[in-house]
């Protein structure tokens, strides 16, 4: 089956916490107080800075995630990218991914950000395919940072 994406709701709240917590300990990564703070309230510190969430559903339950957030060079960063084990490898990454790619256009932004593991193969895989290259190391919130990447949406 097919997972439909669409924004989020306030009533998404316990499963983006579940998906983002999920992923942060499948990988054995500590949820560090920046961490703790968007999935606590993601209205607050994403939705009404200028971000934007999205989640995929399937079968009427929210089985992915992923966060867009403003940057002050106009641009956005994906982030907080999450999908239940029962949905991957069947697109819903990529349907998250075109998601946030439309509402960066749709927004004026020429680029997208991200900051990743370099424990996450499968993710580091999906952004490659999608057309991330890497970036040099640079300084980020997170200690679990260690791989940079952006995606050119010029035409």
């Amino acid at each position: 089956m097919t997972a439909t994406v669409r924004p989020y709701r306030d009533e998404d709240l316990s499963a983006w916490r579940a998906l983002n917590e999920g992923w942060l300990a499948e990988a054995g990564f500590v949820i560090e107080a920046k961490d703790r703070q968007a999935i606590e309230r993601p209205r607050a510190t994403i939705l009404e800075t200028g971000g934007m969430i999205f989640v995929a559903e399937l079968d009427g339950a929210v089985v992915g995630c992923c966060a867009l957030l403003a940057r002050d060079d106009g641009g956005f960063e994906v982030a907080k990218m999450a999908v239940a084990p029962v949905a991957r490898r069947n697109g819903t990454g990529l349907r998250l991914l075109e998601a946030c790619q439309g509402a960066a256009i749709a927004h004026g932004a020429r680029r997208l950000y991200l900051e990743t593991s370099f424990r996450l193969v499968a993710a580091r895989a999906l952004y490659r395919r999608f057309g991330f290259v890497d970036l040099p190391p640079r300084p980020s919130p997170y200690a679990r940072a260690e791989v940079f990447m952006e995606k050119s949406l010029a035409r």
